[in-house]
Parts: structure tokens; sequence; C-alpha cells
């Protein structure tokens, strides 16, 4: 349903932590010149932790109004309240998004059987095209293949973004899956092998800041060709690592305004890129050819 390159969009916020919808307004259009297949909002990368339910449904309503249908709106709603992820879902739907992105309920850490009941609760309570989301390295829960098994038989749980960079279970989620749901990579290190195995696209942090590229790398990788996918890859090598010197989206939001996209805003508890980083993250736009 859902293909490609896909941007984790950052949410733009002026000095003083307030919504920038002029930047994210340039962000949609950058994208849209650049050829990204998907914009994902108010993800993790979108700071969705820090904002208040108001500010998150008026970024989806306000990225969907921006976009104009002419690529598809992913919404991240994803909580560790079962029902503030119902709440959530449904302001997306309403709000006019295409599908929504559910990450596993974090810091409760419910059981296998917890993921399952939550995700399906979502599910039956809101008809849009779900997303499972898995990295453990942020919400202290893995869900495993063989409860994302379970959850692909449901109708609307269309994909899995796989943020555990391991390939070894991408392969498994591959063949305990089959072609019951899309499987994307939500690991920019690993994203182009991901696709190369079977995998349908890249949920990319990436391509907040080099999106051209980002295109081109998946579309060779889908289609299997990996001798025109490998070299710019390895050209966007450099980002994909050091995007994450500190907590996303603190290295890749101080990339989009060194590269005058956005303002320096970001919200408490994180905390903008430390000065030791700059030259690191200068480097890495330099080699891939963005700034």
């Amino acid at each position: 349903m859902f293909h490609g390159s896909m941007v984790a969009l950052v949410t733009p916020m002026h000095p003083d932590g307030a919504l920038d919808y002029q930047g994210l307004e340039r962000l949609v259009e950058f994208h849209l010149e650049n050829g990204t297949n998907a914009i994902v909002a108010v993800g993790t990368t979108g700071e969705s932790a820090t904002l208040d339910e108001r500010e998150h449904c008026a970024v989806i309503r306000e990225t969907v109004r921006m976009v104009r249908g002419r690529i598809p709106v992913i919404a991240g709603t994803g909580a560790n309240s079962t029902q503030e992820a119902i709440d959530l879902t449904r302001c997306a739907a309403k709000g006019g998004a295409d599908a929504c992105l559910l990450v596993t309920p974090y810091y409760n850490k419910p059981t296998q059987e917890g993921l399952y009941l939550h995700h399906r609760a979502v599910a039956e309570a809101v008809a849009i095209p779900q997303i499972l989301y898995n990295v453990p390295g942020r919400t202290a829960v893995d869900m495993q293949p063989a409860t994302v098994a379970r959850l692909a038989d449901i109708p609307n749980i269309v994909g899995l973004k796989e943020a555990t960079g391991n390939l070894a279970r991408a392969r498994e989620l591959l063949e305990l899956c089959g072609d019951r749901i899309d499987l994307y990579s939500g690991d920019d290190e690993t994203g182009m092998e991901f696709m190369l195995m079977g995998g349908k696209g890249v949920i990319s942090v990436t391509n907040n800041v080099a999106p051209r590229a980002m295109r081109q790398m998946c579309d060779a990788a889908l289609a299997g060709q990996r001798a025109v996918a490998e070299p710019i890859n390895e050209r966007l090598m450099l980002l994909h690592r050091r995007l994450f010197v500190e907590s996303n989206p603190i290295p890749v939001k101080w990339a989009l305004f060194e590269m005058g996209l956005i303002p320096p805003g970001i919200r408490l508890p994180l905390t903008p890129l430390s000065a030791q980083h700059h030259e690191t993250i200068r480097e890495a736009l330099r080699h891939a050819g963005v700034l």
C-alpha cells in the first residue's frame, strides 16, 4: 500500500518551542520537490512525546492540508495508553491521514499478549490502515515476529516498521508474514539490505536532509539493483550513523537548521545538539552532497 523512501518528518519549532507551521510547509514542499514517497508526521522524530493532543492533531491536519493529496501522509498515533492511541488514531482519520503508524506501548512493558490486544483494539476501533512500529531501543518492549504474524491477520493492519536493525529478524518476519503485510525498515544503516531482502521501503531519519538521494537509493534497492543502490547508500552512510550521535531528533533538527530549512527549536527534555558534534554533522552533510 505504501512503499519506497518515506520520511520520518521532524516537527519544526521556534526557539521558544512553539510550533512553526511555516517551517512545516517548507519541509513538505522540500520533500515533494525531491521525490519523497510518503510523509510520516508526528512520529518519534516528530517529537510526538512532547506534543499535547491538540498540537498532535493540528500537525497531522496541517500536514495533510499542505500535501494536498500529492503523496500519502502517515500519522504517528501510538501511545502507551490504548485509549489514548485510539483517540489519536481517530483524530488522524478525521484529519485526512492515509494511514497511522503505531509504536508499541512504551514504558509499561506489556506482554506479547498485551501487545496483540492493544493493536487489535486500535485496529477494531478505527478503520484507517495501520502500520505497527517496533523500536525496542526506545520503548523497552520488543514485539516478537510471532506476535506480528498474529496481527497480520487483522485486515486494516497493513504494515510493520521494524527498527531493530537486525537483518536476521527481518528475514524471519518476511518468512512469517509473507505478503499479508508490508515490511519497512526503521533503521537507515541497514535499510538498503532490508529492501534487497524483500522489504517495501524505509521510514527514514536521513531522508529529512537527503531526500533525493534516499529516493534514488530506495528505487534501486526495490528494483533489486544492488550495483546502483550501494554507491548511493555508501555516500549516505555517514549521515545514517552520525544522525544518531545524540538522541534522535537532536542531530537531524540541527542539520536542518544548518541547511536553513527550520528554526533551531526543540522541546525539553531534548536539548540542542552539543557543540562538539557540530562539525561531525557538517562533515556527514558534505559527504552526502547536501551542504
